[in-house]
């Protein structure tokens, strides 16, 4: 239930309603933190193997501040120092780091360190795992770097019927942090269906703030005739909220700003929801609203669904040399 009641707007006038939780999650904003602040200390270049975060905006902001951003370590030159990205990397990346004597400063989100280390115990266990998520994103990529040999990757329901497993008794599995609720329950009632004994994790993978955010379109879902989602399009957990939206048969648009707004979308809507995917500056949400009370929509509601208040500490390599970052507190 949201902390407040939700008003349905019985005016006929134009309406907004903004949802909360909304955009920057707490790993989000430790990886930004980390790039900032490692360039307040070594100063530029800094080099981040991917984007830090899957946002178009946040990214073009660090390199203009001397962020330089590489595909992989061999970009980077000798005795550098790299920055992994918020999604994590594979134990051989991190081999490479290591061989190749750079300088590593590691921002993956803690949630997603927990998901690697599962897989860790998993294949040490002798356990063929099974991991839910999405071919070739880049935390997907990292996490079956863990175990390889031990590790398959399923996508839908259809995947996990065409599973080929030696020991069906020996099974757990996995998922990436930034999945749909709803998806990943169906394709988890399946796999539980095929492999009665499964094993998971202690706590579900999906992320604290991929499931808010869900569960905020969803809480508002019945009052919209249009769902606005900010983010860029290779970010995993916007494109599931409009997955979610869509599912509860609202029209739903991903769109990095207001110039990628189709003004033909807001033929006939009264009622617009507005929100951002865990890697979206909150300047471009505003941008958005201000935007729509422009074109008429006098009305707002932000609609907070959830109390979110989640930090995470600095990474040692930071912490040891800035004391005093090492909590993050926005």
């Amino acid at each position: 239930m949201p902390l407040k009641q939700i008003a349905a707007n019985t005016t006929g006038q134009k309406k907004i309603y903004l949802l909360k939780p909304r955009g920057f999650c707490a790993g989000v904003v430790r990886a930004i933190d980390v790039v900032k602040i490692a360039l307040g200390i070594y100063g530029a270049p800094v080099y981040v193997r991917k984007e830090i975060v899957h946002n178009k905006h946040v990214v073009d902001e660090l390199r203009e501040m001397g962020a330089v951003f590489v595909e992989e370590l061999a970009e980077v030159p000798d005795n550098g120092r790299a920055i992994f990205s918020a999604h994590g990397v594979s134990p051989e990346v991190r081999r490479q780091g290591k061989l190749r004597g750079l300088n590593i400063i590691d921002a993956t989100c803690p949630l997603v360190t927990k998901v690697h280390l599962e897989a860790v115990k998993f294949a040490r266990e002798g356990y063929t795992i099974v991991l839910i998520g999405h071919k070739n994103h880049d935390e997907v990529v990292g996490t079956l770097g863990e175990a390889p040999d031990k590790m398959v990757l399923v996508e839908s329901v259809a995947d996990v019927d065409a599973l080929e497993i030696a020991d069906p008794t020996h099974v757990a599995y996995l998922t990436q942090t930034t999945l749909s609720l709803d998806e990943t329950r169906d394709i988890m009632a399946r796999l539980l269906e095929r492999f009665p004994l499964i094993r998971g994790p202690k706590s579900q993978d999906i992320c604290y703030a991929t499931e808010n955010r869900q569960m905020a379109v969803k809480g508002v879902a019945q009052f919209c005739d249009l769902l606005l989602v900010v983010g860029s399009a290779n970010s995993s957990n916007s494109k599931r909220l409009v997955e979610v939206g869509q599912n509860y048969n609202v029209k739903s648009y991903l769109v990095n700003d207001w110039g990628e707004v189709n003004p033909a979308w807001l033929e006939g809507v009264t009622n617009v929801g507005v929100t951002a995917g865990a890697s979206a500056p909150e300047h471009l949400v505003e941008q958005i609203i201000e935007a729509l009370q422009d074109g008429g929509y006098g009305q707002l509601e932000e609609v907070e669904m959830i109390d979110e208040d989640v930090r995470f500490s600095l990474p040692p390599e930071l912490a040891s040399a800035a004391p005093q970052f090492y909590s993050i507190s926005r």
